[in-house]
């Protein structure tokens, strides 16, 4: 497969940014992400269009580039610049970076069919990682007609939620134009926060963060769980003491979390205590409510141990850990955090995590989960993508995505190069995966 740029462009709002706009403090939790760019990747199929292909690859380009530019209005910050010393956006219209690239000896059914070893060249199809914009596209369009985008977004900006808002906005304005447009993002949360908490508020210092694995150290690969392997872990991992089912995200969890204490075992020749971190969305927890689309980093993170004895290296039932994660989300969606005090809750949340991996006597082990949010709805007009990816990144962590028909879960997992192969020979985890490795 060859990847080709053959346009790059800025796309800048349709109207521009008024001057009393121009300015965006990033809030205290958007200052300390990773300075890198995440990446989402969403594939489409032809969808049966008229006309040459130059033709209907010129109308879809001009409808996306419309598009963008008319919800840029209203992410106005996403066409500005992150300016380091100050911690703020410069929100001065300078446009997102906008690739447009042809890909050649590869049909796009082709691809998806070889998709996991395809995944060292998934990179090709997000461009933009080292650029400057906060938001960079890629639109790749195959000769038989599928498209692929591919985003990067500046992590200082951008949390899950905030990524699926643009993402949505920019379809629905793609597909049938801006008006009755529900999406108005509210920028600047962290300016109303801060005003309305008391003047001594005390953030905690911040803990150095783990360094980033690097790209000679770090490998990504996928595994799946179909619907059915999860039932059958459901089954497997079943306690009349647990209150409730345990979820897709609990289960595929304990899973990888059991496996990566086997490899660290492996590794240091005894089990050691660990922590399994789940990123969650602070939006619906925070008292008094926030405007429905605050946009920027509202996440904390639900932090849940396993105990390793002092004279047992063996490893816990699965149902174990289960029960762990069960426990610590139901405590946690019971939680409400009062609006003036969600950046020192979070920043508290980080800095104990940091310090356990700085310590180094506990593993810590990172999970985001993008599943029941929207990304397989995504539709600008030509039909919803038949796939969604990540790409390999830097940051040692699991992501769990959605399979297709949104009964599984994909498994993004980010690990050092050392790790890996053990990790893909574990018993559970060739039991309970379908995808070959």
């Amino acid at each position: 497969m060859e990847v080709q740029i053959v346009c790059t462009k800025l796309i800048k709002p349709s109207v521009p940014t008024p001057p009393h706009l121009r300015t965006l403090k990033l809030s205290p939790v958007d200052q300390v992400q990773y300075p890198t760019k995440t990446a989402v990747v969403l594939y489409y199929s032809a969808d049966g269009s008229t006309g040459s292909a130059e033709e209907v690859e010129g109308r879809r380009m001009d409808r996306l580039e419309t598009s963008l530019s008319e919800t840029l209005t209203r992410f106005y910050p996403l066409a500005g610049r992150y300016i380091k010393d100050g911690n703020w956006v410069d929100c001065n219209d300078e446009g997102v970076e906008f690739f447009v690239a042809k890909v050649k000896g590869c049909r796009l059914s082709e691809f998806l069919s070889r998709r996991d070893e395809m995944i060292d060249q998934l990179s090709h199809l997000a461009g933009g990682e080292f650029t400057s914009p906060v938001v960079s596209i890629q639109i790749s369009m195959f000769d038989c007609g599928g498209l692929v985008m591919g985003f990067r977004l500046s992590h200082y900006l951008f949390d899950a939620f905030s990524a699926i808002s643009f993402f949505t906005s920019w379809a629905t304005a793609s597909r049938q134009g801006m008006d009755d447009h529900e999406i108005w993002p509210t920028f600047g949360v962290a300016n109303s926060i801060l005003a309305g908490a008391a003047n001594d508020l005390r953030l905690p210092k911040m803990k150095p963060m783990p360094r980033l694995m690097g790209t000679d150290n770090g490998v990504t690969k996928r595994i799946v769980f179909d619907g059915a392997e999860v039932s059958a872990l459901r089954a497997i991992s079943h306690d009349p003491s647990f209150p409730r089912k345990p979820s897709r995200v609990e289960l595929v969890t304990a899973l990888i979390w059991k496996a990566r204490m086997r490899v660290s075992r492996a590794k240091h020749g005894r089990l050691r205590t660990s922590l399994a971190a789940h990123t969650i969305n602070l939006r619906p927890r925070i008292i008094p409510p926030l405007p429905r689309w605050s946009f920027g980093n509202l996440q904390s993170r639900v932090t849940t141990k396993f105990m390793a004895a002092a004279d047992d290296d063996r490893l816990p039932e699965l149902k174990d850990l289960v029960g762990l994660l069960i426990d610590s989300f139901t405590k946690s969606k019971g939680t409400v955090v009062r609006r003036e005090d969600v950046f020192a809750s979070s920043l508290q949340k980080r800095n104990e995590l940091h310090e356990a991996a700085e310590k180094g006597e506990v593993d810590v082990y990172k999970f985001t989960s993008w599943c029941r949010f929207p990304l397989y709805q995504v539709d600008f007009g030509w039909g919803k993508p038949v796939w969604l990816s990540r790409i390999h990144s830097a940051l040692e962590a699991a992501t769990l995505l959605d399979t297709e028909g949104g009964d599984g879960i994909e498994a993004w997992l980010s690990f050092n190069k050392k790790d890996m192969p053990l990790f893909l020979q574990d018993k559970d985890i060739l039991a309970f995966t379908s995808n070959p490795r």
